[in-house]
């Protein structure tokens, strides 16, 4: 699903105890997931995201990571055994064209796109694959880097989501991004 991949050495960087300092995840996620969903981390990298999100669907819920380099996702299984986390989080490698992810149809109540969607050369087959794995009224969080992609950029994923069958419910304040939080509508309120 990727353009421009995260190198995986990068991934260190990324779950830095330092990039705590101006990224907060319980805060981004905290609004949207809660104890027993089932929510999917999307470009999950190493678990900056996918681990507090295990602590917060509780014992009862259950996190998808998806990745498209495997090392990410090695990684990530260490820390969130590290964690105790580990019987919450299910992991899965994507490829270029394809989350992997058609047996979860119907199945996710959340999913995060944090800094990837811009790195995906086609973001509309994205957004339908995420719409299709959604439960109705499952919601989908977009927050991209401010630095790289501009609101016109933001726009242009937002008709793309829209296309796919999402429609925007909020323009959360999300740092150092542009958020937007999308749903999917449920039987005879689609679009």
């Amino acid at each position: 699903m990727a353009e421009h991949v995260c190198p995986w050495w990068l991934g260190y960087l990324l779950v830095s105890p330092l990039r705590r300092l101006l990224e907060k995840p319980e805060e981004v996620l905290a609004p949207h997931v809660e104890s027993g969903v089932t929510a999917m981390d999307i470009g999950c990298g190493m678990g900056f995201f996918s681990l507090p999100m295990a602590e917060l669907v509780g014992s009862s819920g259950r996190v998808i990571c998806v990745d498209l380099q495997e090392r990410m996702i090695s990684s990530l299984r260490k820390r969130a055994s590290r964690a105790g986390l580990a019987e919450r989080i299910e992991t899965r490698v994507c490829s270029a064209s394809s989350l992997g992810t058609q047996d979860l149809e119907g199945k996710v109540d959340f999913v995060l796109t944090y800094a990837m969607v811009h790195e995906v050369p086609d973001a509309a087959g994205l957004l339908t694959q995420i719409h299709d794995v959604l439960v109705p009224g499952g919601r989908l969080l977009i927050a991209e880097p401010r630095g790289h992609v501009s609101e016109e950029a933001l726009e242009k994923t937002i008709a793309a989501a829209e296309k796919a069958g999402l429609s925007v419910v909020d323009r959360p304040a999300v740092k150092r991004s542009r958020a937007v939080l999308l749903e999917k509508p449920f039987a005879g309120n689609e679009s």
